[in-house]
């Protein structure tokens, strides 16, 4: 993977034309400006596929260390196609890659992730260049950034022919509370008479009372969220990896708050089929595990890529999967550095004195400690459900896959996706309460999580809700369909 994706970088990067030879005057090029964490690269790399099956041209912008993670990481479809999207490496000034620090007691929020945050920003310049040199050549350039990513954008605003739009990471439930909370929650009541009035939503029928954002995010990314905010103006309209067959009630709202812009639900970006051997061109040995699994019986444990746990948290965690007897998967890896590359140091986690031995014996656990395939993991029939941190990636992944969520929130817009999952759409349970989230979870609160997702009439209730909202959400991409008519109207309107 690693020279596939050098040899066909280099051959972008070097090149004087942009990717725009054999282009013609009417074409339209879309240019992405992703945010460089693993769950915002992710789902513009997708979007990426996706707006490239319908024959425009994709240019995808980061630095080089962002990219080939964004390459490498790639799942649920061939890595190979990527070579249709060109890829444009800026270099930006070098950035400390510190270890995750655990014992941050103020909040789980990744704040070692910064300095590469902060270093991505400095990618206004060649950006800006970029986008000039692709406007002389082609009949529109639609820059799709990352609403963290606004400043790097800001001078598309003096191109004509160029317009942006912002893509919001998260789902339209939190989107729409955040703006109702900017909004003072002035309108609180005529929201609500809004959302009770939609007949068709009546498990919507209430605005749920949800966590504050106090231990969400640390003061410094507040500060670097809100100096974003300033360069939103420009955009032309508002994208969400979210589908109106889920989320329609919360997308209506946000219309009615923001009716200065479009706003466009295209999710879900995750491919709903998964191709088989398409991590690395080989089958993943966890897929080889999960063959001799009974459907339905496996819970896969994973808190995605900004969660570094405490040891001790680690061993309880352990000691409950194991006392609950259920199967599991369990990725345990601590959380990404600034870059991923960087492997001169890294914490390996330490389970429990025998541990591993123990579940490879008796064959009901399998320990992941690199980047696993979790579409292709979630997709396996044997999953039956997925105790997660509820990124909203992998809310969207597990739904369309069919899988249940036990939620763990850790920061950011978590908590609220897992109010969004637990009890607005019914298809998870509360491992840990956000109110409870600086204590210890222990062995017990796990194992009776793992057991009433994995074996009890509730937990089989809830996969079957999934499995029918996974139904509607396959449905809403049909010809005609909610999804399918939203894509081709953003698709009609970028091209127009």
């Amino acid at each position: 993977m690693a020279s596939n994706y050098n040899s066909h970088t280099n051959s972008h990067t070097n090149s004087h034309n942009n990717g725009t030879k054999g282009f013609n005057q009417t074409q339209v090029v879309v240019v992405m400006v992703p945010f460089p964490a693993q769950g915002h690269l992710n789902q513009l790399l997708h979007f990426s596929r996706l707006i490239l099956s319908h024959n425009i041209h994709v240019h995808f912008v980061g630095t080089p260390t962002h990219n080939k993670q964004a390459i490498f990481r790639a799942q649920g479809w061939n890595p190979k196609s990527v070579a249709n999207i060109h890829i444009h490496d800026f270099e930006v000034p070098s950035f400390a890659s510190p270890l995750p620090n655990p014992n941050n007691a103020k909040t789980k929020f990744p704040s070692h992730l910064l300095p590469s945050f902060e270093a991505s920003s400095k990618l206004r310049e060649p950006v800006a260049k970029l986008l000039q040199s692709l406007s002389s050549v082609a009949k529109r350039v639609v820059v799709i950034h990352d609403s963290l990513m606004a400043c790097v954008v800001q001078d598309a605003i003096h191109i004509a022919n160029c317009e942006s739009y912002t893509f919001h990471s998260v789902s339209a439930f939190t989107m729409f509370l955040y703006f109702w909370d900017a909004m003072g929650k002035g309108k609180e009541n005529e929201n609500e008479k809004a959302l009770r009035g939609k007949n068709s939503h009546d498990h919507y029928n209430i605005i749920p009372e949800v966590p504050s954002l106090e231990g969400c995010f640390s003061t410094q990314f507040i500060d670097f969220i809100t100096s974003q905010y300033e360069f939103h103006k420009f955009s032309k309209g508002a994208i969400y990896n979210t589908t109106r067959a889920i989320e329609s009630p919360y997308m209506e709202l946000i219309e009615s708050i923001v009716t200065t812009k479009s706003h466009w639900a295209l999710g879900p970006f995750n491919p709903l089929s998964i191709e088989q051997k398409s991590y690395k061109g080989k089958k993943h040995f966890s897929m080889e595990w999960l063959d001799k699994k009974s459907p339905k019986s496996v819970i896969y444990v994973s808190f995605g890529t900004t969660v570094a746990f405490l040891d001790e948290q680690i061993k309880e965690l352990a000691i409950g999967l194991e006392q609950s007897k259920q199967n599991f998967i369990w990725v345990i890896r601590d959380a990404d550095k600034g870059d991923v590359f960087d492997v001169d140091e890294v914490r390996r986690v330490e389970l429990p004195k025998g541990f591993e031995e123990r579940i490879e014996v008796e064959g009901f656990g399998l320990i992941l400690r690199n980047w696993a395939p979790q579409l292709e993991i979630l997709s396996h029939p044997s999953i039956g459900g997925f105790m997660s941190h509820c990124g909203w990636n992998s809310c969207m992944e597990s739904i369309t896959m069919g899988v249940p969520i036990a939620a763990w929130p850790m920061h950011s817009d978590q908590p609220r996706n897992s109010v969004l999952v637990t009890e607005l759409l019914k298809v998870g349970l509360v491992v840990k309460d956000w109110s409870q989230r600086d204590e210890l979870v222990t062995a017990s609160n796990v194992q009776n999580a793992v057991k009433r997702l994995m074996a009890t009439k509730e937990g089989d209730e809830m996969r079957e809700r999934v499995m029918n909202l996974k139904s509607v959400i396959f449905k809403s991409m049909d010809e005609g369909g909610v999804s399918s008519v939203e894509m081709n109207s953003f698709i009609a309107h970028i091209t127009r």
